[in-house]
């Protein structure tokens, strides 16, 4: 038995052995604001109850006296002030604590205010006044004359005006002062209604060059409060005057835009903006074009947010502190209104969120009562829902609140006004709100979006409204029976957005998906989904995003379960298989699932050679696709079956021996066996060595050599195991050959294990020496001679003379075909032709044909 048929395996040239064997084959083709400052509200009550406590004298008195620098720079610096300010600073922040509920019910109208201040602001010293003296040249021009002409006359009139053609009225009284105001604001209404349109310009800018003159300071807040009168009449009748250009045919609605503004109301409207950019002097054209601030309407909708922080910045310009003061309180009169909207609008973005959610219904009323002139309600209702993101509002104000919001910004007819106000409010309805209210909302924003395809222009604003629903719907059996999500979906129609909102989805979705699904809805949308996230992928792809898109389509087909019911398993898996035939890592997913859907089902079938050949079958597919885990499973669970092999079957109605069957089976086992690689785990061959344990068990018949032949048909299988090159591989797996790299210790086992198979040969060809079984005896040695000769080195002394007995024995008495005896000494001859085995030759001599007795 000591023949080392492993270790001397002869040396094999496939490839040549294949040239050798067959015919030659054609070739083939293939601001201002600071971060850290506080916002401090102050309860104005006190303020006004200090002021009635005084007088107009002594106001006036203090008012005239200038503060000492020096005094002024240690005030408030010794220890006990500095401690009674910290406890006054305590304490007021205390009672602002206390009265913030409160905060807005003592708010003052202006008309109330200017009385007050006229009443309280008085002087007895003299006051000056400079009147514009210039010719009325706008009365003498013609109604013929042309255009160009006037245009010449008009700026001719307003640099007369700026060349200093005024008269200076001195020593005047309070009142005579307050009358020739009067008598300025007469002028102005008169020249407008004449027509003297640059008349009434000149006016406006010489009362708006009085406010700087401080020389009476005491008197100040009075003219101030008249001369703006003035300004205000002016900024009215300007915007009457472009009103009115566009009334014809039909009159403007409240709630107009600038697209509803006929092209001369237009063009009327930028005359007076270029008139006023023409003023010289800073504060007059900061004056006169804040008194016609709201006009900028007429010719943008934001154009009133856009303007009011230029002309703050203006008013940096102005040297003196006390005229800077006042044109701001001018400028923030002007913006309330511009209407009061403004004002709400700054207080929803400063205050605390929830101090504005506590008051929503507060809030709403007022919005409801606000002009849209120039600050269109929507905005504020942004403004609103901005807020009410971040804080609740009472539980059952909630719904009165979606619902007054809604009425209005469905209104919105500009798309991109509409889109930007509904994302803001779409969160607090997937907050507070169910589906039925959502579906609303997204069969709102579909209505108003796909018009004129306007979702094309507002694909950010809609990925936020998807990113707000995913965030408080996690459960997508109610998220999908949404009438509306899937049109909504189907917005998103440009490539790029739309894969990066799918993702959006299945990455909600793999993350608060807990339990593996069925849900036919929840399937159908999300197969829908992962197919356009899988269609995004070509050839320029890069490789972070296949990847990325692989495990978010991986995530749900590992959340999707039919239970017991395979079939529906595998049909699913059918499916994705088609859908995601692109993505290499998505198909081995796939094929884990059919693998897995494979090893449970194959034990439900009755046919024990079905199966064998499924297990077979289903682990060669498993390490075709670099599933290697899985393969080794189908094989360990084929070798497990075998023994429960019975010794007949039923074919066709009869009964017949199932050895034939088996030792096909084994044999088809066995080639397979040559590239699949050993678990890192288990020993060296176990799979081999298993088969053969399970061959060696089994219970054959008596009379039978099925076990024996086994044996041999393992020994190729071993001699190919020991090549450097194996015969076969599969791409992406590594066989025994790169795993152990020839590693003469794995060589040396094969070696063994093919000296136990031959004993094991040997000793039965021993018990068939009897006349009545030597045509198998015969059979046999002749099996085993051909093996070796087509794998063993015969070199090797012992292995020739063991082929040379085998085939001896072979045909002793007779037992071999004669035929096929000649034949087989033909091969061996020509094969001798071959220099590397030209040892063959001395075999050849020693290798004789018996006849038949």
């Amino acid at each position: 038995k000591d023949f080392y048929c492993g270790r001397h395996s002869r040396v094999r040239h496939y490839e040549a052995e294949l040239r050798s064997c067959r015919a030659a084959v054609a070739s083939v083709d293939f601001g201002d604001y600071h971060p850290l400052k506080p916002i401090t509200v102050l309860d104005s009550r006190s303020r006004r109850g200090g002021r009635k406590g005084s007088t107009s004298s002594s106001s006036s008195s203090s008012s005239s006296v200038a503060p000492d620098p020096l005094s002024s720079l240690l005030e408030g610096t010794d220890p006990l002030s500095l401690f009674a300010a910290a406890a006054e600073a305590a304490e007021l922040g205390r009672r602002r604590r206390e009265r913030e509920e409160e905060v807005g019910l003592d708010f003052e109208p202006w008309a109330a205010k200017r009385g007050e201040i006229l009443a309280r602001f008085t002087t007895t010293e003299k006051l000056s006044i400079n009147l514009f003296m210039g010719s009325d040249k706008s009365k003498a021009s013609s109604p013929s004359s042309a255009v160009s002409e006037k245009v010449r006359t008009r700026l001719e009139e307003l640099d007369d005006l700026e060349e200093g053609s005024q008269r200076e009225m001195m020593n005047l009284s309070q009142q005579d002062y307050v009358n020739r105001i009067e008598d300025l604001n007469q002028s102005l209404k008169e020249a407008w209604s004449s027509d003297q349109k640059v008349k009434a310009l000149k006016i406006v800018i010489q009362c708006s060059k009085l406010l700087s003159d401080t020389s009476v300071i005491q008197f100040y807040p009075s003219k101030f409060v008249l001369i703006t009168d003035i300004l205000d009449t002016f900024g009215q009748l300007v915007y009457d005057r472009i009103w009115s250009m566009c009334s014809d045919p039909h009159s403007l609605p409240d709630t107009f835009s600038a697209e509803d503004v006929n092209d001369t109301a237009k063009e009327t409207c930028l005359n007076w903006f270029f008139k006023i950019a023409s003023i010289r002097e800073l504060i007059p054209r900061l004056y006169v074009e804040a008194a016609i601030l709201k006009c900028n309407r007429f010719l943008n909708n934001s154009g009133i947010q856009e303007t009011v922080p230029r002309l703050t910045a203006m008013v940096r310009g102005i040297g003196d502190p006390l005229v800077a003061v006042y044109a701001r309180a001018y400028l923030c009169r002007v913006r309330l209104l511009a209407p009061v909207a403004l004002l709400l609008n700054s207080v929803m973005w400063a205050f605390r969120a929830e101090f504005v959610a506590a008051r929503a219904t507060d809030f709403i009323s007022m919005i409801k009562d606000c002009d849209e002139t120039g600050f269109p309600k929507h905005l504020l209702f942004g403004s609103l829902g901005r807020s009410l993101a971040c804080a609740d509002p009472p539980e059952s104000e909630r719904l009165p609140i979606l619902n007054e919001a809604w009425k209005v910004i469905t209104k919105v007819r500009n798309a991109q006004d509409y889109i930007t106000c509904a994302e803001i409010w779409v969160e607090f309805t997937c907050r507070h709100f169910t589906k039925r209210e959502v579906n609303t909302v997204l069969a709102d924003i579909i209505k108003h979006m796909t018009p004129d395809r306007a979702f094309e222009d507002a694909y950010t604003e809609l990925h936020s409204v998807m990113m707000k629903i995913l965030t408080y719907f996690h459960n997508f059996s109610v998220l999908f029976s949404m009438e509306k999500f899937l049109p909504f979906l189907d917005m998103f129609q440009k490539d790029s957005v739309r894969v990066e909102v799918c993702k959006s989805i299945m990455e909600v979705f793999i993350k608060h998906q807990q339990e593996s699904t069925r849900d036919p809805v929840i399937l159908n949308a999300l197969l829908h989904v992962c197919k356009t996230m899988h269609d995004s992928v070509n050839a320029l792809t890069v490789e972070d995003e296949k990847r990325s898109v692989s495990l978010l389509i991986n995530g749900f087909i590992r959340m999707v379960s039919f239970g017991r019911d395979f079939e529906q398993q595998l049909s699913f898996c059918v499916e994705a298989r088609a859908t995601f035939c692109n993505l290499e890592p998505v198909i081995i997913q796939l094929i884990h699932a059919c693998a897995a859907y494979c090893f449970i089902t194959i034990p439900s079938i009755s046919n024990i050679f079905s199966r064998l050949h499924l297990y077979l079958l289903s682990g060669k597919v498993a390490l075709a696709n670099q599933c290697l885990s899985q393969a080794d499973a189908f094989m360990k669970a084929a070798v497990s079956v075998l023994p429960e092999v019975p010794r007949t079957i039923v074919v066709e109605g009869k009964q017949r021996s199932s050895e034939s069957f088996l030792l096909e089976f084994i044999s088809s086992f066995l080639s397979t066996l040559l590239v699949v690689p050993d678990h890192p785990e288990q020993g060296v061959l176990y799979l081999v060595r298993g088969l053969l344990n399970m061959v060696q068990d089994y219970t054959w018949e008596d009379s039978s050599d099925a076990k024996v032949r086994v044996y041999i048909s393992a020994l190729p299988l071993l001699a190919a195991m020991s090549q450097e090159s194996y015969l076969y591989t599969i791409l992406n797996v590594d066989s025994n050959e790169t795993l152990y790299g020839g590693d003469p210790k794995f060589v040396a086992e094969i070696s063994r294990l093919c000296e136990t198979l031959i004993g094991q040969v040997l000793d039965h060809l021993k018990t068939l020496g009897r006349e009545e079984v030597m045509h198998r005896q015969g059979s046999l040695a002749f099996s085993l001679f051909s093996c070796l000769l087509a794998h063993a080195d015969l070199r090797n002394n012992k292995l020739n003379q063991l082929a040379v007995n085998l085939w001896n024995l072979s045909h002793k008495n007779g037992q071999c075909d004669t035929r096929i005896s000649v034949r087989t000494l033909e091969h061996i001859k020509s094969q001798a032709q071959h220099s590397e085995l030209s040892h063959l030759s001395d075999m050849l001599l020693r290798l004789s044909l018996q006849s038949r007795a």
